[in-house]
């Protein structure tokens, strides 16, 4: 497919990598010649240098031939625009990214009037990913993803203490048919690979048969089970601790927000209700204090610095609060969130980037896909004969470190797979990736001749 992408910032940059992987022909529209003099020197994508509000620049580049235009820059109103003329001009679906709380009252609206076939909030998207991790952990329904026969749940290994300090080599000895396809350990996912050991402090995540899988959610589950989370402080005042604030207030929480810009706090006063906001800095650890940290039943950093989220993340762990959730922009840190302890650590750049891969695949070949805590995703696709996975050994397939084949739904079978399994056409193939490795896993799901992967001829 054609895909026009305005803006080169970080989720232009993680969008297009993906889509690259894919096959797409993708173009990139950016103001700032540097930026995209370095893009073009390592990326095998065409830049055009220009302000795409310009209707004449659009005309140019001929957007009526293109599938996809993706608006993601720094303005809200540039990109619903931008969008909005693509659209008009021609081009089949455009995407905007938009992220102002103003208009999240008015998105079907904009939409409308725009022809704005998508809009994408990463603030809210992360805000929707701590939401259900602090108020929903223990009340998500029992299978969190399910495919006609195939099931997957979610639960501490606490749970099932048999599993604990075994390695996944062994875990078949004690459930058959089934497999581990991720952990959640010390804030992060992880695939496991044959010589990872269980922990008892670890989260796992377990694909088989429907009926199997729900026999062992009546061990490993409480049934009616609620969230205890009754005080819940933020530091951060920006879009995603106002999104979070509100959706937390509305369910009856308790939350304080600590913000250090005097203005944000008078806005977030005056369109909040029932939050408590405070006007200082978070680092000073006395105000935390004094603000009765260690009463907090969760504590989220939100702030627009990833060290300073990571440290006060830290500290709030070391005051033993039970939740922490810290959210983290650059990958680079993924290392390093590990070894610290916290709970959850959010990268709303990859969530948006999902979010804007699976509307561009449509339904052509993506049946579902469900996030996992904001950090991988776990998808279901039909294997078309052009795919280079089909007709081949799994152990002859070049697999990311962090994606895993977790099930296979072939007619009315289910098919746990190992390195022999060889996939077929037509077959349901259930994947676990980090959202992380969507840039490989668009590699590994590209069409062996060549063509556009999700592309399909359209109906008339």
């Amino acid at each position: 497919m054609k895909i026009a992408i305005v803006g080169a910032g970080k989720l232009g940059l993680k969008v297009t990598e993906a889509l690259l992987g894919g096959d797409h022909s993708v173009t990139i529209l950016d103001q700032d010649e540097d930026v995209l003099q370095k893009l073009s020197s390592h990326l095998d994508v065409m830049t055009v240098n220009a302000n795409a509000k310009e209707t004449k620049i659009l005309k140019n580049l001929g957007i009526a031939t293109y599938d996809y235009l993706i608006a993601v820059t720094e303005s809200d109103e540039t990109n619903i625009v931008i969008a909005s003329f693509a659209k008009k001009l021609g081009c089949s679906k455009v995407i905007a990214r938009v992220r102002d709380p103003e208009h999240m009252d008015q998105l079907g609206f904009i939409k409308e009037t725009m022809g704005i076939d998508n809009i994408v909030n990463p603030d809210l998207a992360i805000t929707v990913e701590i939401y259900k991790y602090l108020v929903e952990k223990y009340t998500l329904s029992n299978g969190i993803f399910s495919s006609g026969k195939v099931a997957l749940l979610e639960f501490s290994a606490k749970k099932f203490s048999a599993l604990i300090g075994r390695s996944m080599h062994d875990v078949g000895a004690v459930l058959e048919n089934m497999l581990i396809v991720a952990l959640s350990r010390n804030g992060k996912v992880i695939i496991p690979h044959g010589d990872t050991v269980i922990q008892p402090e670890d989260g796992l995540y377990v694909i088989g048969e429907r009926i199997p899988i729900m026999e062992l959610n009546a061990q490993v589950h409480e049934k009616g089970k609620y969230t205890d989370l009754q005080k819940v402080m933020i530091v951060g005042g920006g879009k995603t601790g106002y999104y979070l604030a509100k959706k937390l207030s509305e369910f009856g929480i308790a939350v304080k927000i600590i913000e250090i810009d005097k203005n944000r706090c008078h806005y977030l006063s005056t369109h909040l209700e029932d939050v408590m906001i405070l006007h200082g800095d978070a680092t000073d650890l006395d105000l935390l204090e004094e603000e009765n940290l260690d009463e907090m039943d969760a504590f989220v950093t939100a702030t627009g610095y990833d060290e300073e989220n990571l440290l006060l993340a830290l500290m709030a762990k070391r005051h033993k609060i039970e939740d922490v959730i810290a959210k983290v922009s650059r990958e680079s840190y993924s290392e390093l969130i590990e070894s610290m302890g916290i709970d959850m650590a959010l990268n709303p750049i990859d969530i948006t980037a999902s979010t804007i891969l699976r509307f561009v695949q449509g339904s052509k070949r993506v049946v579902s896909s469900v996030l996992i805590q904001g950090q991988a995703e776990i998808m279901e696709i039909i294997a078309s004969h052009h795919m280079k996975l089909i007709d081949r050994p799994l152990s002859e397939l070049e697999i990311p470190d962090g994606v895993i084949v977790a099930a296979i739904h072939r007619g009315l079978n289910v098919i746990i797979p190992n390195g022999d399994t060889i996939i077929q056409e037509g077959d349901r193939v259930i994947f676990f990736s980090l959202l992380t490795e969507l840039p490989e896993l668009e590699k590994m799901l590209r069409d062996n001749e060549k063509l556009p992967f999700f592309k399909r001829k359209r109906q008339r």
